[in-house]
């Protein structure tokens, strides 16, 4: 089944804005899906494993509750329809 670019386009021009910002999210899964990796992924494929330690800063950060949110607030806040750990 075929369609057109201008529906798919006419569609996104009707959500809402932040839902117009989970349809391009899924969209970008869709071609992800497809195998077609960005090209930045393949240069990052081709990079060697970073092994270096954590920093203590970064340790402090990564240990640190700040930013953090939940999945039950991440749920409220974006509407979503799904459990998050």
């Amino acid at each position: 089944m075929g369609v057109h670019k201008e529906d798919i386009h006419n569609l996104v021009d009707r959500l809402r804005e932040h839902d117009q910002k989970t349809a391009f999210d899924f969209l970008q899964y869709l071609i992800e899906r497809s195998g077609r990796k960005p090209a930045g992924w393949v240069e990052i494929d081709k990079a060697k494993p970073d092994d270096e330690p954590l920093t203590e800063e970064e340790l402090r950060q990564l240990n640190s509750n700040a930013g953090y949110v939940t999945g039950e607030e991440a749920k409220l806040e974006f509407g979503l329809q799904v459990d998050l750990p």
